[in-house]
């Protein structure tokens, strides 16, 4: 069961549900892989809707924990639109304002 308040956003994939949480470091390590230079930039790329399918690729990998690699050959339920979806959503939950998911 996913938690919102802890940022958590649930993802199928290959089958199991697999719940989904950007800590600090996996923040920071995004930033540094999509080569933006704050949280908020990073934040605003994705809004803007200025990332590409390999972008939404290290977002979701970095919230499950999980080498890019593995994640590019897995099944996600729902397909890329599910995906794109709760990449969004681990975002507005990762930012939100506490108290209001």
């Amino acid at each position: 069961m996913v938690n919102p308040y802890r940022g958590e956003v649930a993802l199928e994939v290959d089958g199991e549900a697999r719940v989904m949480r950007l800590s600090l470091g996996a923040l920071a390590a995004l930033e540094a892989e999509l080569g933006e230079g704050s949280l908020v930039a990073l934040a605003e790329r994705f809004e803007a809707g200025r990332f590409s399918a390999s972008d939404l690729l290290a977002l979701l990998a970095a919230g499950l924990g999980m080498e890019r690699a593995a994640l590019a050959e897995a099944r996600i339920g729902g397909g890329p639109m599910a995906a794109a979806r709760a990449g969004a959503r681990l975002l507005a939950v990762t930012f939100a304002v506490p108290g209001s998911p």
